[in-house]
């Protein structure tokens, strides 16, 4: 009964999230329908004492990267600076290479810090305005904008500001910078494998005669080239942010070098390889924020309301990934669980492959790559680390591995980006999930298994 009961509440969790109910309801109720089927646990102690206690200690790790991280990209897409990159790459490219243009333009947009959700908004205009030029269906948009946004810059680039990056950081006692030949391989054969698919559903659409279409309710974004900050000017704050990350957490944050011993004593209570990578990620931020406001104060018509806005758009976000979180606390203390965890142990001896497994099999059922990884690596994530000690596999193997692995399932037609994505497109599951599919769940569990592989050879 124990372990239907999990099955029947991850279920549940997986097809209403999918019919639009808020994960805000759903985690803490179907967290303890779970625990009413294994045993009767005492609903109200569960709720106020495991549920909001891992809601809470999730929120006070991640909150500042998740807050910081919309704010920077509400500052780029305020200022003009993410419409700047998008047109200089379109125009350099060109509309004949109207793909990859799409793709690389929401690839640095992502790498540099700015959200899947503001790249989006960012990237659809000029994607619009190429597919209309090259005649390319307009279906086929989302598949080039989620190559770049919801994949290899997600999960695989090294140096990665996204919160699926930073993630792994304190479980492992890493950076953003972990395994980066792994993350480097990962991402040409996500790059790679994407573009050549979406490029060969371009060429079977246009010996289909098939055009950009007629979309008679298509309202065209306006774009004001006037006020746009040069190619430069809304560069900087993007390479700011990888340059200071890199620099705070290889050689400011690192053991030897700062004195952290303080750490360990109250009221701390914690080491240096644990917040390090998150330290450096949070200034790096904030400096590059400090910049983009400096640097664009009279384009942005009020930085103040720019900064509350991605302040207040961050609170979602995080409380979301933060329930599901407190979803996983739940489960992973019933009886049942304890024998779905042997299960997902017992797939491997070896951490890699374990790991890899349990994270996308999570990140799949909640829709979610940060919810999935977060739950897999509370529930699991010491017992890797230990196993990958016993067995000399260095932790920043276990980080990448983690954060491909999230990038898999998570895209299934449940995910929220993906639903946001198709509505910034204005098209349906229907007409362009196929690729949104292909390009960030098949070709992404492809690689992974490449990457897997090579971890297993001692690639790092």
């Amino acid at each position: 009964m124990g372990i239907l009961g999990i099955v029947i509440s991850l279920v549940l969790l997986m097809y209403l999230a999918y019919r639009g109910i808020t994960v805000l309801i759903l985690a803490p109720i179907l967290a303890l329908f779970a625990a009413l089927m294994n045993g009767g646990m005492p609903l109200m102690a569960t709720y106020t004492e495991i549920f909001m206690t891992s809601f809470a200690g999730y929120a006070k790790s991640y909150f500042p990267i998740f807050l910081l991280g919309a704010i920077f990209g509400k500052l780029m897409d305020d200022s003009g600076s993410a419409k700047a990159i998008s047109q200089a790459i379109a125009k350099k490219v060109g509309a004949d290479k109207a793909v990859l243009a799409v793709s690389l333009a929401a690839s640095i947009l992502t790498y540099g810090g700015v959200s899947m959700f503001v790249c989006g908004f960012a990237v659809f205009p000029i994607a619009m305005q190429l597919y209309k030029e090259a005649d390319i269906p307009k279906r086929l948009i989302p598949g080039a904008i989620c190559l770049g946004s919801f994949t290899f810059t997600m999960t695989g680039l090294p140096g990665s500001p996204q919160i699926q990056n930073a993630i792994p950081m304190p479980f492992f006692g890493t950076d953003a910078y972990a395994a980066p030949v792994l993350g480097v391989i990962a991402s040409i054969f996500m790059f790679s494998g994407g573009i050549l698919w979406l490029n060969h559903r371009v060429k079977q659409a246009k010996k289909a005669g098939e055009g950009y279409g007629n979309h008679p309710d298509e309202k065209s974004p306006a774009i004001d080239d006037n006020n746009l900050p040069n190619l430069i000017v809304a560069l900087i704050p993007i390479i700011l942010v990888l340059a200071i990350n890199f620099i705070l957490s290889k050689f400011v944050y690192v053991e030897g070098v700062y004195d952290g011993a303080y750490l360990a004593e109250k009221p701390f209570l914690t080491t240096l390889g644990k917040v390090g990578g998150t330290w450096s990620l949070i200034i790096a931020l904030v400096v590059a924020i400090l910049i983009t406001i400096v640097m664009n104060v009279k384009r942005l018509s009020s930085a103040r309301r720019s900064v509350n806005e991605g302040a207040i758009g961050s609170l979602l976000a995080i409380i979301n990934t933060s329930s599901e979180v407190g979803y996983g606390n739940v489960i992973q203390t019933l009886a049942g669980f304890a024998i779905i965890k042997d299960a997902l142990l017992g797939i491997s001896s070896n951490p890699i492959i374990s790991e890899a497994i349990s994270v996308n099999v999570l990140a799949g059922i909640t829709g979610s790559a940060s919810g999935g990884m977060s739950i897999a690596l509370g529930i699991l994530g010491e017992q890797y680390l230990q196993m990958a000690v016993e067995q000399g596999i260095n932790p920043e193997v276990l980080h990448r591995i983690a954060a491909l692995a999230s990038g898999g399932f998570d895209s299934l037609p449940h995910n929220g980006a993906v639903i946001t994505l198709l509505g910034i497109c204005g098209m349906t599951h229907k007409e362009s999930y196929k690729d949104m599919g292909m390009v960030s769940v098949v070709i992404p569990l492809c690689t992974l298994i490449i990457v897997v592989l090579c971890a297993l050879m001692g690639i790092a």
